[in-house]
């Protein structure tokens, strides 16, 4: 049936043939942080007040010294806080201007809690920490080891309260299910070595 009305709409002049609607793709949810995230320097957010387009934000980055700014509002302190809170403290500030707003706040990129790994590996570089994780499970990530990599001598170095720690990993040894306590959950900070 479509292709006859297809071929009858090229013989007559002037008759569009009826297409059918597009269908829309719809976009990847955003990787949501957990309730519990806290929001860390060079964090990068979202900031919507419902109806009301002139306050809201599409991108705002938190500065070094832990601050945001955002129209009316100015400064507010946003690192060490966790969404909620941060959303809280700009629907109250808000309140000024706005009678009973509505704010959405959606942290967008999640740099502050970063892992690092660098040596024999496929894809050395910098991790985003927006969960837990392992170090087997960053190893995956980094896709694997190269072949010259030393995967008995893998290394954590972990500076917390102005001391450095230094871990141990053999990867043979977890693999095979042997020394299971060496796969650690990873920190915000921490540098993985594969030699």
């Amino acid at each position: 049936m479509k292709l006859s009305v297809l071929i009858y709409g090229l013989l007559l002049p002037g008759f569009v043939a009826a297409q059918s609607p597009q269908k829309t793709v719809p976009t990847p949810p955003q990787q949501a942080v957990p309730a519990d995230y806290i929001i860390g320097i060079e964090d990068t957010m979202a900031v919507n007040v419902w109806k009301e387009p002139e306050l809201s934000v599409k991108e705002v980055m938190v500065r070094p010294d832990g601050k945001i700014s955002l129209p009316l509002i100015g400064e507010l302190q946003a690192s060490g806080l966790t969404p909620k809170q941060l959303q809280d403290r700009i629907s109250d500030r808000m309140k000024d201007f706005v009678a009973a707003p509505n704010v959405t706040l959606v942290i967008l990129k999640v740099t502050s809690q970063s892992i690092s790994i660098v040596g024999k590996v496929t894809k050395p570089g910098v991790y985003a920490l927006s969960s837990p994780l392992t170090v087997l499970e960053l190893l995956a990530r980094a896709g694997g080891f190269r072949d010259e990599a030393k995967t008995k001598r893998i290394s954590i170095v972990r500076k917390e309260g102005g001391r450095t720690s230094h871990f141990d990993f053999n990867y043979k040894e977890v693999s095979s299910g042997r020394n299971l306590q060496q796969n650690i959950m990873l920190k915000a900070g921490d540098v993985i070595i594969v030699p």
